[in-house]
């Protein structure tokens, strides 16, 4: 332990004029607390800043007293945290601890006060026009930074190029002239808090747990959706992947069986972020929430039960013998977990409730769609594709034939997000597209345009060139039988 220093104040600061008192106060034959006694104390008013700067002085000076050099303890205190008179963590630069310790050697505990400027003075190194610039910046970028501000005032021409401004001259200031400074605010700062909304169906949950299935240990995806309120297992499906087609077929069962939902809640996966995902809840008129990393407040409750289904349902399937990896048999054996096993034991979130008695007693009703044609009209994203010269339509790397007519025109393209169907408008019937099938048009005739109908036959015009012959090489005998006369030379 380094050994205390020989100046000790108390927090009330109780000081005596100077040559008063034992130690370093003055010097007294007799009672050494008589001076105490009789003197009466000056309380020194200390703001919080200076009194965290006085501990922070007092932190270098006691590794000053245990042998520390100088530069290596001011260094050690900088890197260390330091709490506010509010419990708040905060570092201090080694410079400002260096002109901390030289103004408490100078003026004792008052040079730890910050210094204030003379009223209505902004800065006595910065000109006008860079203050007014300052200000302007500020009020249409609130959170440009002060060397933003300075490599604009360059390229701007407020400050010439070989003129050199101190940050720390800027930065005091707008400090002064009251400017915002505070930084963008990083992602610790958001607002993180845990919620539960109270009824059903108000938010769903969903999320992917990869797991491996069989002998084979083939790899595999359940996508688990889940009721906010009242933990109840809604649906699974299982794939071989996160897409997005994944995550719509388990959306449309939901809504299917339980009706729509309020708020979708999800993480950041890669069928969970996708455009059809997006397009479909806005077409579905869901409020979609993509939660951001890192938020255990707000993906808890489904990170929890998947540790659930992992340890209860999941680690049971990957090498054993009994299991398929078929798609469709998983789906059906998690199913029956989630309906007959997860939702029917008591949940601790619940107060020893079980999920479907919960779900039971919510009286809030669920809203389902007017039919099911009607909701499968929703899953579906209109786009526009251009045909190619030979009637292609290339789409997700698969070429489609489109009906004669479209060659090089951009037309309207439907697909169905359930199925993945393409339909186009043709002659006003929407028609299904199927990819080019090039043996078949190889070996296939070519088709012909139809010959015109009878009623439609014009017959064969007179041409210019018929009308000139008949002119010059008309028939000898009239119509009435007789001869013409021959015509005049002329």
């Amino acid at each position: 332990m380094p050994p205390a220093p020989t100046e000790k104040w108390s927090y009330d600061f109780s000081l005596k004029p100077r040559g008063l008192g034992p130690g370093l106060m003055g010097c007294n034959d007799g009672d050494p607390m008589a001076d105490e006694k009789r003197m009466p104390k000056l309380l020194l008013q200390l703001s919080p800043e200076a009194l965290l700067r006085y501990q922070i002085v007092s932190a270098v000076k006691a590794k000053l007293l245990g042998g520390m050099p100088c530069a290596d303890a001011v260094r050690a205190v900088a890197a260390e945290r330091h709490l506010t008179v509010t419990d708040e963590p905060v570092t201090k630069s080694a410079r400002s601890i260096y002109r901390w310790l030289k103004g408490h050697k100078a003026e004792g505990v008052q040079g730890l006060e910050a210094q204030r400027a003379p009223s209505g003075l902004v800065s006595t190194v910065l000109p006008e026009a860079v203050l007014d610039f300052f200000r302007h910046e500020k009020a249409d970028d609130r959170y440009a930074s002060v060397p933003e501000l300075l490599r604009r005032a360059r390229l701007r021409g407020v400050v010439e190029p070989h003129v050199e401004i101190d940050r720390v001259s800027a930065w005091r200031a707008c400090r002064r002239m009251g400017l915002p400074l505070r930084r963008v605010p990083a992602k610790s700062e958001a607002d993180m808090r845990r919620f539960g909304y109270p009824r059903r169906m108000m938010m769903s949950l969903a999320d992917g747990k990869h797991f491996r299935a069989g002998v084979h240990r083939t790899r595999r995806v359940a996508l688990f959706f889940l009721d906010d309120a009242s933990r109840y297992g809604l649906e699974v499906v299982v794939g071989t992947s996160e897409t997005a087609a994944l995550f719509l077929r388990g959306l449309y069962q939901v809504i299917t069986c339980f009706g729509f939902m309020d708020i979708l809640f999800l993480d950041r996966g890669p069928g969970f972020k996708a455009d059809d995902t997006a397009t479909a809840c806005l077409n579905l008129n869901i409020n979609l929430v993509l939660g951001t990393a890192q938020y255990p407040e707000g993906h808890g409750k489904i990170e929890r039960f998947n540790q659930t289904a992992s340890s209860q349902v999941l680690r049971g399937l990957p090498g054993a013998v009994d299991v398929s990896d078929d798609e469709g048999a998983l789906e059906l054996r998690l199913r029956h977990y989630l309906k007959q096993q997860y939702n029917q034991q008591p949940h601790e979130a619940l107060g020893g409730m079980t999920p479907q008695a919960r779900w039971d007693a919510d009286p809030r009703p669920l809203r389902f769609p007017e039919d099911v044609a009607a909701l499968r009209d929703r899953f579906v994203v209109c786009e526009t594709r251009k045909v190619s010269a030979d009637n292609v339509l290339p789409y997700d790397g698969v070429a489609y034939e489109v009906p004669r007519g479209h060659a090089t025109t951009q037309i309207p393209v439907w697909r169905r997000l359930l199925t993945g169907e393409l339909l186009v408008l043709h002659d006003d019937h929407l028609v299904t597209l199927h990819p080019v099938d090039l043996a078949g048009n190889a070996m296939a005739r070519r088709a012909r345009p139809p010959a015109p109908s009878p009623a439609d036959d014009e017959g064969t015009p007179t041409t210019a060139a018929a009308l000139a012959f008949a002119r010059d090489f008309g028939p000898v005998v009239g119509p009435d039988g007789g001869y013409r006369p021959p015509r005049p030379k002329e």
